[in-house]
């Protein structure tokens, strides 16, 4: 059996155009059908839960319970050395409840302008949910803080994070090379090296 066979539909919680076309790109040719939260007009879940684990929990339970659908779900956390691994579980709402990707860098250069250390890493959980229960997936990116965003592409912290492995900003790899060593493009590797075992 295929893993398309084995997930012929797969509901991913989110409703960020830039990581639903991450998940549509690392998907492709393992699952069938990826639906996302507007497809099934899900409501917007709140990731209260003190976890990135625990976050993605709650938002893949809230799906396969409306829905009866497999469900994936992720949190990411951005954690910098010199801020003890803020901003974490915190990183989309950093600059506040109505942050914006653009607040939330602004935030994090302001406050590590006389920071020597601008080592940080990407955390990604991913957790996938079907009627056997839940599985958990970890992928970490290393890298630097610049001192200003550099590049067009990705979404979030992109342009001002330089993975250790490339030259490059998330913002200005191509999706491929990109999605080869991120946090998400690891956790998913995981993902699917499972199922393939299922």
């Amino acid at each position: 059996m295929t893993t398309t066979e084995k997930i012929p539909q797969l509901l991913v919680a989110t409703g960020n155009p830039g990581k639903l076309k991450e998940f549509r790109e690392l998907l492709a040719g393992h699952v069938g059908r990826v639906l996302s939260s507007a497809d099934v007009s899900a409501p917007e879940i709140e990731e209260d839960r003190p976890t990135l684990e625990g976050n993605a929990l709650k938002k893949a339970e809230t799906l396969f319970r409306l829905t009866g659908i497999p469900a994936l779900a992720d949190d990411t956390g951005l954690e910098v050395e010199a801020l003890d691994g803020r901003p974490g579980v915190y990183s989309a709402r950093y600059a506040g409840p109505e942050a914006d990707p653009k607040r939330n860098i602004a935030k994090l250069l302001e406050e590590l302008q006389a920071a020597p250390n601008r080592h940080a890493r990407f955390r990604t959980a991913i957790v996938y949910l079907d009627e056997a229960g839940p599985r958990t997936y970890e992928g970490v990116c290393r890298g630097t803080i610049l001192e200003a965003p550099r590049g067009r592409g990705g979404f979030g912290y992109d342009p001002i994070f330089l993975p250790d492995e490339a030259g490059l900003t998330f913002a200005e790899l191509p999706a491929e090379e990109k999605n080869s060593i991120s946090h998400r493009g690891r956790a998913m590797k995981a993902f699917l090296e499972d199922i393939a075992r299922w």
